[in-house]
This record gives structure tokens, C-alpha cells and sequence, in this order.
């Protein structure tokens, strides 16, 4: 019988149990966990109990129960996190400045520091796939197109070059929060997007340079538009 970790209420123990189970048996995404009855002997706990923790951690996206199927191996995604963040900031009313400032205060310290990373290993084949988008985002702009699927097209490429998976994933987390609070609060999109687009060409000329200063000036310039335009749009301005 598996030893379940002591000094926590016991639902978040039987949690951290199974967790320690997928982890020792070194089980992936979409693997089949042990039937509830083997979980209820592996654990020494009760079939309502081994339930509650499945469930719990199925809305994390730990495990995933697939009714009639069995329950397996979840992909572990941000999910959680994005459903948490969004929450969290529409739950504070009057200070929606406030709140949305927190979000892209804490995507611009993560953007800033891997700026200097990208500065030292972007090619110019990934420079030019820069470029390209920023073709596409003026297009849009002259044909007045929105166009925030691209502008986060330019930000998963601009970080490529590190391959590193998890920061796509949380940068994407982030970017997400700040659309469903926009969408949620109603906000218009920049109305100039032209600087927009300015802002991002300035992060591309500043890496073609190697210069790492620039690259992380032009950065904090692209951010404070962001926090300008999102402040304005909370006091209904613009």
C-alpha cells in the first residue's frame, strides 16, 4: 500500500498520491491510470475518495476521465491557470486598469529577459519569418482588418529560436487572459495600427543589429502602448 504524505487535509492527499503514482510509474499524456479498484487498494482509501481526487485533478487537466472508458494521463496544459487568471481579474471590480496591468507587467518582465536570449541565437531565415508576418499585419491594417492573431503569430515566432517549449505555452497563457478580459470588458482594438506594427518592426531592426539594448528598449516601448491603450479603454476613452 502506497504511503500517502502527512500534515495536509486528506482529499489533497490522496491527490498528491496518485500524482506520485504517475510520476513513479512514469506514465505520459493519454497513458491509462489504474482502475479505481486497484487505486483503492494501492492507496488504502475509499472508492467515493479515489473519485473526489479524480475529479480534482481532472480539473487541472492531470487526469482525464473518459466515462466508459477508464481514466487516464491528462496533458497537464495551462489551462487551469488561464481559467484562474481570467477570473481573477474580471472578480476585481472598479480597477480594471489595476488588474490588466498585472498581467502584461508580468509578460513583459518574462518578453524583456528572452529578448536577450533570442538576440544571440535568432537566424536571419527566422528573421525574415519575422518579417513576413509584419508584411501580412500592414496588409491588414491598410485594409482595416484587425489583426491580433497575427501580432501573437509574432511573438510565438519571435521566441522560436529558443526551443523551449514551456514559453510559448505561458506566454501564450498570458495573451489569452488579456483577450478574454478585453473581449469580456468590450474594448475596440488599436486604433493606429500602424504603431503598432512600427513597434513591432523596431524589435525585428534591433535584432538584426544584435543589439541587445535595443532589442529589449524597443520591447518596453511595445508595452507601454499596450498599458496606455488598455488604461485609456478602462476609463472609456478612445
Amino acid at each position: 500500500m502506497r504511503r500517502m504524505p502527512a500534515g495536509e487535509p486528506r482529499n489533497i492527499r490522496i491527490q498528491r498520491a496518485v500524482i506520485q503514482l504517475i510520476l513513479d510509474r512514469k506514465l505520459g499524456p493519454g497513458a491509462p491510470l489504474p482502475t479505481e479498484t486497484e487505486l483503492m487498494e494501492d492507496l488504502g482509501v475509499s472508492r467515493n475518495s479515489v473519485r473526489e481526487a479524480l475529479k480534482a485533478l481532472q480539473a487541472l487537466d492531470i487526469v482525464e476521465i473518459r466515462h466508459g472508458y477508464g481514466t487516464y494521463v491528462g496533458q497537464a496544459s495551462l489551462t487551469p491557470l488561464i481559467d484562474g487568471l481570467t477570473f481573477r481579474t474580471l472578480a476585481r471590480q472598479g480597477d480594471d486598469a489595476g488588474t490588466l496591468a498585472e498581467i502584461l507587467q508580468v509578460r513583459e518582465v518574462l518578453e524583456e529577459g528572452l529578448i536577450r536570449r533570442v538576440a544571440a541565437s535568432a537566424t536571419e531565415a527566422e528573421l525574415d519569418a519575422l518579417e513576413a508576418v509584419l508584411t501580412r499585419m500592414e496588409e491588414s491594417g491598410r485594409a482595416g482588418r484587425p489583426f491580433p492573431e497575427l501580432d501573437r503569430e509574432f511573438h510565438e515566432l519571435l521566441y522560436a529560436p529558443l526551443g523551449n517549449a514551456l514559453v510559448p505555452q505561458l506566454l501564450g497563457a498570458f495573451w489569452t487572459v488579456f483577450s478574454r478580459v478585453a473581449g469580456a470588458r468590450g474594448w475596440t482594438d488599436d486604433p493606429a495600427p500602424e504603431v503598432t506594427v512600427r513597434r513591432h518592426r523596431d524589435i525585428v531592426t534591433a535584432l538584426r543589429a544584435r543589439d541587445v539594448a535595443g532589442a529589449q528598449r524597443a520591447m518596453a516601448v511595445h508595452f507601454r502602448g499596450i498599458e496606455a491603450r488598455s488604461a485609456q479603454e478602462s476609463r472609456g476613452v478612445g
